[in-house]
């Protein structure tokens, strides 16, 4: 394993690690000795250097091994674009005063109602979104670099995930078991059918503008823009 590697696998475990260690056990002792503010810049500063470095370490590996077939075909293509749609959508639609995993003003109401949109699916439609994007990135570019990162992504949103109901639940109490009781962790298939037009087409049009997005940042053709041209 050569160095770049061992680097952006440091790196992946770095920024997962601070992640759930500052989120959960620290956050407290950290908010009473630096305060609100000061929790939230030293939070933000850790967390930015360990994805600069992932950055950095990912593009030093200039001819990454592929580590098993069946990336980089059309299907694979087709699959990934699906998926990665669909992960727009729920980030879309996570975004919204109505999710109280938020924690705006309000959610304990918000968490009291009846789950609207992509809730209906999950109640973790923002870190299903970041496992979503992971998943459609090892389907669609299965090389030891981009497996590095989609595995750190995917383990940073799913585990947050059931690191966030816990959280949540001592935070908000019986609001927040009566939404687990409304909602579910895994997605739910049928729920799809009542996410309304506006957030697929929001979804839909950002998809599209960020695919744009990997052929001046990667040199890589994605979604629709790979059969266009």
């Amino acid at each position: 394993m050569d160095s770049a590697l061992l680097s952006l696998i440091a790196a992946s475990v770095t920024f997962v690690g601070a992640h759930f260690v500052m989120s959960h056990p620290l956050r407290a002792p950290m908010v009473g000795i630096l305060g609100e503010t000061g929790f939230q810049a030293v939070y933000s500063v850790i967390v930015l250097a360990s994805m600069v470095w992932m950055y950095f370490a990912f593009t030093a590996i200039e001819t990454p091994s592929v580590l098993w077939a069946g990336g980089f075909t059309g299907p694979s293509w087709i699959v990934a674009s699906a998926i990665t749609l669909i992960a727009m959508v729920l980030l879309v639609g996570s975004m919204t005063p109505k999710n109280p995993a938020l924690g705006a003003p309000g959610a304990e109401d918000a968490a009291r109602a009846a789950p609207q949109g992509v809730f209906t699916i999950t109640r973790h439609p923002m870190m299903w979104a970041f496992a979503l994007w992971a998943i459609a990135h090892i389907v669609a570019a299965p090389t030891e670099r981009t497996v590095v990162v989609s595995l750190a992504v995917l383990v940073m949103a799913l585990v947050g995930a059931k690191l966030q109901d816990a959280k949540k639940e001592q935070l908000m109490g019986e609001a927040w078991h009566v939404w687990e009781g409304q909602t579910s962790y895994w997605p739910r298939i049928s729920g799809f059918a009542s996410v309304g037009f506006v957030t697929w087409l929001i979804g839909a049009i950002a998809w599209f503008g960020l695919s744009w997005l990997h052929m001046p940042l990667g040199n890589v053709a994605a979604g629709l823009w790979r059969w266009m041209g």
